[in-house]
């Protein structure tokens, strides 16, 4: 009877790991609310549970919100701008329980950020793992009407926010190098023909490495911080280039050799193909978490 039990948790494992990271942004305070999760899963009486993946859906989304409440009081006192931790794909194996953590693109969890705590749980609950209302009203303690509500407004925040399409990854890849090389030559002409007029460049220093404090909105503010930055840097470091890796299942360019320029960078397209979003992290501790996991 215990290892039936062990088995429909660890089948579900990776769901609930994936649900908890959407949550949450953090691998590490994910993989704490799944734990608990499964303490309180050996902890109840079998025989009251009559559908065991919504029940542990619903005790991991509670848990869930709870942690993201306490997070974001700490969020607003955080040193610059937040960034989602990443997941590399040579974090682990295929099999692993952070495969469908992994499938989350970078982009989406920064327009969760934005979302209130419910609005995000019943969003993702709906639209990510095709929960009924019922249950969902059930996690959250709302009316199934209500629950309608909240996630028809976090779906139009979510649009709102992310302004982008999911371009295939050798075009990515190809973005990447352009703006990287461009930059890196202090060409600003060329970088901003590669940029959407509403782009937007977020940065993750968390208060120990120089990194802007708020995010960069418009071509010519992006291009002409990211321009000085990359020139720089290639002066300081003649030919010194990131790897292409695979980060939240996308392209990424990743450095970290353990300097001060060490950081994870990838960017988002808009539907005419031009960079409307970026994303680079460089707080040395984010960057060791992803280390520690390679």
């Amino acid at each position: 009877m215990q290892a039936q039990r062990d088995d429909v948790f660890e089948a579900a494992r990776p769901r609930l790991l994936s649900l908890a990271y959407q949550m949450l942004g953090e691998v590490a305070a994910a993989e704490d609310v799944v734990q608990e999760a499964w303490l309180r899963w050996h902890g109840t009486d079998r025989a009251q549970v009559r559908a065991p993946d919504a029940w542990l859906n619903s005790v991991v989304t509670r848990l869930a919100i709870d942690q993201l409440r306490s997070a974001r009081q700490r969020r607003e006192t955080y040193t610059g701008t937040w960034l989602p931790e990443p997941i590399l794909d040579t974090d682990a194996g295929p099999e692993d329980a952070l495969e469908l953590a992994r499938q989350c693109e970078l982009a989406l969890l920064w327009s969760l950020e934005r979302l209130g705590v419910e609005e995000r749980a019943a969003f993702l609950l709906r639209q990510v793992f095709d929960t009924d209302y019922a249950d969902i009203a059930r996690v959250l303690g709302r009316s199934e009407d209500a629950c309608r509500q909240l996630v028809s407004r976090a779906g139009t925040r979510v649009r709102d926010e992310g302004r982008a399409v999911t371009a295939g990854e050798d075009k990515l890849e190809e973005m990447l190098l352009r703006f990287t090389l461009a930059a890196s030559a202090g060409d600003k002409e060329t970088v901003l023909e590669l940029l959407a007029p509403d782009v937007v460049a977020v940065s993750d220093g968390g208060g120990v490495v120089r990194a802007a404090l708020i995010p960069l909105e418009g071509p010519d503010r992006v291009a002409q911080v990211l321009t000085h930055i990359a020139s720089k840097a290639q002066r300081e470091a003649p030919g010194e280039m990131p790897e292409i890796a695979r980060v939240n299942g996308r392209p990424a360019f990743v450095q970290m050799g353990g300097t001060e320029r060490d950081m994870i960078f990838t960017l988002r397209l808009d539907e005419q193909g031009r960079i409307c979003w970026i994303y680079m992290l460089r707080n040395p501790h984010k960057l060791e978490l992803v280390r520690s996991r390679r």
